[in-house]
């Protein structure tokens, strides 16, 4: 007898829901960045209740009070798509995508907790950097799932290439703390009496420019290897980097100039997840990758192959 249950029914869409995933994830990165640049940080001023009576926004809170409940809301619509990326995973038998879904789906939780406690603390700018800095952890995830799903079969990198890779990764992450510090010295801090971190916007901005220059010629010296080592894949995604990188360098020097108006600072924070996003594929390119091993779980054949190679 054919089994036909829900895990089942949603194993074929497993593609689509982990695609999903990682644009959730994107998305909730800008939205929650629109709600600092609008000043609505502390439009819910407390956490989980969105005020002492009430865990829902109302009409004393205004604008401000709509657009921060509005973004709790999306946490659950994060949460329910985690949640069938994981049931998916499930009924695929795809163990290490189940294993890569859970741990998304874990760290919405751990993202809640941490945005709750950067309102009770009225938005310091420090914990404000730890809730930014776990979304591009969560994002780098969901591109691993992708990774794992769809990826050309590949073998280990040579050693030079793999530690320029690891490079590039550590050296992006290093640019995107600087870039949560920049935004702790600058004037869009969610809510007119958030603290700053009391550091000078100047000067750490032009600490982070130069963390910027490092990690692009990390990234030109990796295509470059790449492209005369004849390693096609991690050309093609290094290539896409350089480009996210470059791309993401010009609008954070343009809104520097402009005074951090509120439309480039939003472009900048989607920027930061792409670039995030594509730092974890440069790394995850280097790694071995059997695709006729994609569909195989607990040794035998997944009955809903989600996977094919690019």
């Amino acid at each position: 007898m054919m089994r036909d249950t829900i895990l089942d029914r949603l194993a074929p869409h497993l593609w689509p829901l982990a695609v999903a995933n990682l644009l959730a994830n994107i998305g909730i990165v800008v939205t929650g960045g629109a709600v600092r640049l609008t000043g609505s940080g502390l439009g819910c001023p407390t956490w989980p209740r969105c005020t002492d009576e009430s865990y829902v926004a109302h009409g004393e809170l205004g604008l401000h009070g709509a657009i921060e409940f509005g973004n709790r809301l999306l946490t659950f619509v994060l949460g329910a798509v985690a949640l069938l990326c994981f049931l998916a995973a499930l009924g695929a038998m795809h163990r290490r995508a189940t294993r890569l879904s859970l741990l998304v789906g874990l760290g919405i939780p751990l993202q809640a907790g941490i945005g709750g406690i950067t309102v009770l603390t009225d938005l310091n700018p420090w914990i404000v950097a730890g809730h930014f800095l776990l979304s591009m952890a969560m994002v780098m995830v969901c591109v691993a799932l992708l990774d794992e799903l769809r990826s050309p079969d590949r073998g280990p990198a040579p050693p030079l290439p793999r530690a320029l890779a690891w490079a590039t990764l550590a050296s992006g992450w290093v640019a995107l703390y600087l870039g949560t510090v920049v935004t702790g010295a600058g004037p869009h801090a969610g809510d007119t009496d958030s603290p700053r971190n009391g550091l000078d916007p100047a000067t750490v901005s032009q600490v982070h420019a130069v963390s910027v220059y490092v990690l692009v010629a990390l990234t030109v010296a990796l295509l470059v290897v790449a492209v005369r080592g004849g390693h096609h894949w991690l050309a093609r995604v290094t290539g896409l980097v350089l480009v996210v990188e470059v791309l993401q360098g010009v609008v954070g020097w343009v809104q520097y100039w402009l005074d951090l108006p509120v439309a480039l600072v939003a472009l900048h924070m989607l920027g930061a997840a792409l670039l995030a996003a594509g730092l974890a594929r440069v790394a995850l390119a280097v790694l071995p990758h059997r695709v006729d091993r994609e569909a195989v779980a607990d040794g035998g054949p997944q009955p809903h192959a989600a996977t094919r190679p690019v």
